[in-house]
């Protein structure tokens, strides 16, 4: 079996490579990358015999076409700043849309199968647990917009075999990682002594968040059973709300410096998923976002 990962070198691609790696199956893993985000120290930690690394633009049309035939296809490229989404609404079209259309037309030429990274944000302030079968989502953010619309163009297309997960906010420590996402930006702003900010009735809304950990199992799970029946599914590790991520963080004895905001991603009402749908496939996405906190508390400390 032979996979492509693009965006590899982001934060979730940075963690799961290693794993990957381990799978016998997997013969040949090719890495695509263009490196925007200045993550070289990835690409200088890698040392396996499966890897290839393949620099490029996946916008650009004729560097799709010349990458290798592939058996997957872990779609992880896209700008994910769903705030500074607002600002730069056509760049982040540009790209994300972009990238996701040359990636179906490589996996319709290659009968590629597709994982495809969407978001709980589509879904909008609703009542209850949310679950996947929502027919009124209200998008947060443009980022969460071409999340559903890349959903749309997968469902219309009759061709690939396809999984689509809907990530909660990302947590835990990798090579790759970034800090403009709640529970990074939070525990990076604490090790610094800079405030963070929050609007001012977000402090008790809820918002589902993934652990890498958690992320993996479902990467493995879905390369390991070859599954791939065309559906949605939820991702998370825990609904938690932003006063209970800042009191995770000052259990680990960082002070914590809170300034009040208007802003347009965090004026949001409150929302919890259901994850269920995934879990009753047997895997079990129990992570504890606390251990992401001090992994990434002490990484920055060290640091």
């Amino acid at each position: 079996m032979k996979i492509l990962v693009s965006g590899a070198f982001g934060h979730i691609g940075s963690f799961i490579i290693n794993d990957l790696i381990k799978i016998k199956k997997v013969k040949k893993i090719y890495l695509v990358d263009n490196l925007s985000n200045q993550r070289f120290n990835v690409l200088f930690k890698i040392k396996n015999k499966k890897i290839n690394f393949l620099f490029g633009d996946l916008t650009n049309n004729n560097f799709c076409k010349k990458l290798p035939k592939t058996n997957i296809v872990i779609h992880l490229a896209s700008i994910t700043d769903a705030e500074k989404s607002f600002e730069n609404r056509k760049k982040i079209t540009k790209n994300n849309l972009g990238c996701f259309k040359n990636i179906l037309n490589y996996c319709k030429r290659n009968n590629s199968r597709l994982v495809h990274i969407s978001s709980t944000s589509i879904y909008g302030p609703k009542k209850g647990l949310v679950k996947e079968d929502e027919t009124k989502p209200v998008p947060q953010s443009p980022y969460a917009e071409i999340k559903l619309i890349e959903e749309n163009l997968l469902k219309k297309q009759k061709l690939i075999k396809y999984i689509t997960l809907r990530f909660g906010t990302i947590s835990g420590f990798s090579d790759g990682m970034r800090f403009h996402t709640a529970v990074n930006k939070f525990c990076f702003n604490s090790v610094m002594g800079i405030t963070i900010p929050v609007w001012g009735k977000a402090l008790n809304t809820y918002r589902p968040y993934l652990s890498l950990t958690d992320a993996n199992k479902v990467f493995q799970y879905i390369i390991l059973k070859n599954y791939f029946p065309n559906d949605i599914f939820n991702i998370l590790s825990e609904n938690k709300t932003v006063s209970e991520i800042l009191r995770l963080i000052k259990k680990s004895r960082f002070k914590v410096k809170i300034k009040f905001v208007n802003s347009r991603i965090l004026n949001q009402d409150s929302y919890k998923i259901c994850k269920k749908k995934i879990e009753n496939l047997g895997i079990k996405l129990n992570s504890k976002i606390s251990k992401d906190i001090k992994k990434t508390l002490l990484m920055l400390k060290i640091n």
